[in-house]
């Protein structure tokens, strides 16, 4: 009991650390918030079902969080650590339940500390941060159901609501989730080690109602998203070539992004032998859940000839801590956990210490925009000229969506210049391709 309590507390103060560093260190060393957290607090200006990016979830969440906190930067970085913790404590008690040792529980989710996509980008709240508290939820409860010799209603119903607040936080989501159900498909129809339960389709008929505002969304909009996610992707513009150049360079780009993991792994193994033995219920899932999706998102590339763009892989490895802590779970040498631990020390410290160098050494990135000035300055301009505050502004996500975020007034964002808004502004000024008006 004593052993569980003081790794717990561990656990922790680790996750505290966590929080504590990757809080100050941008807050300290950004003159600006970055890119995509702009981007979701000028949609969340004007909350949809749906934008010309991204599904809604990144939007509502900071729209939340500017409700309490208005435009204090360290509160965006505070959300997003926020997103990465919850993560990270549902990894934890997976790993327990799953390793049977909360000891190699905490390991697991400190290996996670050398994937650069659970540090080093983790200040950006974005689409790709949005997803992670999701898919460790329906990771755990879907395990809840798999491992359950009479499956809970309640456990349907949160795989149902965290699968679709995933979704909806991006598409790719849809890779953990076919995942999942080919694993049930296979142990219910062709395995038969499992039967079918109808408390199944309350997961579907929860993620479907839940989805439903947004599907007549992307009716009424052309399906927008859809087509900037293929737009990003290059599918359209693929050659031949690129459906043997890009799946090559996404599993280079894995094998680069996992090296500091398997090293830190290497301290911990006495010697690099295993055995997969697939009648292994734990191993089954845990194989699943971790290399289908990958394995699903390199078929994509194949078979398309579309660019996988690195940082859209973010969730994909969140269990992969606990899953080569599983396999090697006969090999792992306790008397090396001193180096382990020293190994990650030195990975839980460069991170943030690169990030400084890199944020202050380097003056020309998004996060050395003037927005607070610039938006002081723009102020100005409109109170020479009107007496009432700026209720809207127009123009693209990012200059617009700094005065949005920056003015006091906080301005709805009402995307790229609208003639329409214009028109039926009492008041309005344009300044190059910004305008800014009274409704």
């Amino acid at each position: 009991m004593n052993i569980y309590k003081n790794i717990s507390n561990i656990f922790f103060i680790f996750a505290l650390s966590h929080l504590v560093i990757w809080t100050l260190v941008p807050s300290l060393t950004n003159k600006n918030l970055p890119l995509d957290t702009i981007e979701a607090l000028a949609w969340g200006s004007n909350l949809d079902w749906g934008f010309s990016k991204h599904p809604p979830m990144s939007a509502f969440f900071s729209e939340v969080f500017f409700q309490v906190f208005g435009s204090q930067d360290w509160a965006y970085y505070v959300l997003s650590q926020i997103f990465v913790l919850i993560a990270f404590y549902f990894v934890f008690k997976f790993a327990c339940e799953i390793l049977g040792d909360i000891k190699l529980g905490l390991i697991s989710v400190l290996l996670l500390e050398t994937i650069y996509f659970y540090n080093f980008t983790t200040p950006e709240f974005n689409v790709n941060v949005c997803q992670l508290p999701f898919w460790s939820l329906v990771v755990y409860y879907s395990w809840k159901i798999y491992e359950a010799k009479e499956i809970k209603f309640i456990d349907c119903f949160l795989v149902g609501l965290f699968s679709a607040i995933g979704f909806l936080s991006k598409y790719l989501f849809i890779y953990l989730l076919l995942a999942i159900d080919l694993l049930f498909i296979y142990l219910i129809f062709f395995k038969k080690t499992k039967k079918f339960d109808f408390k199944y389709v309350v997961t579907l008929e929860i993620f479907i109602v839940l989805l439903v505002p947004h599907l007549v969304w992307l009716f009424n909009n052309d399906f927008i998203t859809v087509s900037y996610g293929l737009d990003r992707s290059g599918l359209e513009v693929s050659s031949f070539l690129d459906h043997l150049k890009n799946p090559l360079i996404f599993l280079f780009k894995q094998i680069g992004i996992l090296i500091p993991f398997f090293f830190l792994v290497f301290l911990l193994i006495r010697r690099f032998k295993f055995k997969i033995n697939f009648k292994d219920k734990k191993l089954l899932f845990l194989l699943f859940i971790n290399f289908i999706p990958i394995l699903l998102m390199f078929v994509t590339t194949v078979i398309t000839g579309s660019q996988i763009r690195t940082m859209w892989m973010t969730p994909f490895y969140l269990f992969f801590g606990v899953t080569f802590i599983y396999i090697f779970y006969s090999q792992i040498n306790i008397k090396k956990v001193k180096s382990f631990l020293y190994g990650f020390l030195f990975f839980f410290i460069l991170s943030p210490v690169l990030y400084s160098y890199i944020s202050i050494s380097q003056t020309d990135k998004r996060t050395d925009y003037l927005g607070k000035e610039i938006a002081a300055k723009v102020q100005i301009s409109w109170s020479q000229n009107f007496d009432k505050e700026i209720e809207f502004v127009t123009g693209d996500e990012w200059k617009a969506g700094n005065l949005s975020y920056h003015l006091k007034s906080r301005p709805t964002w009402e995307g790229y210049t609208n003639d329409k808004t214009l028109n039926d502004s009492s008041q309005f000024i344009c300044i190059d391709d910004i305008c800014l008006g009274r409704y």
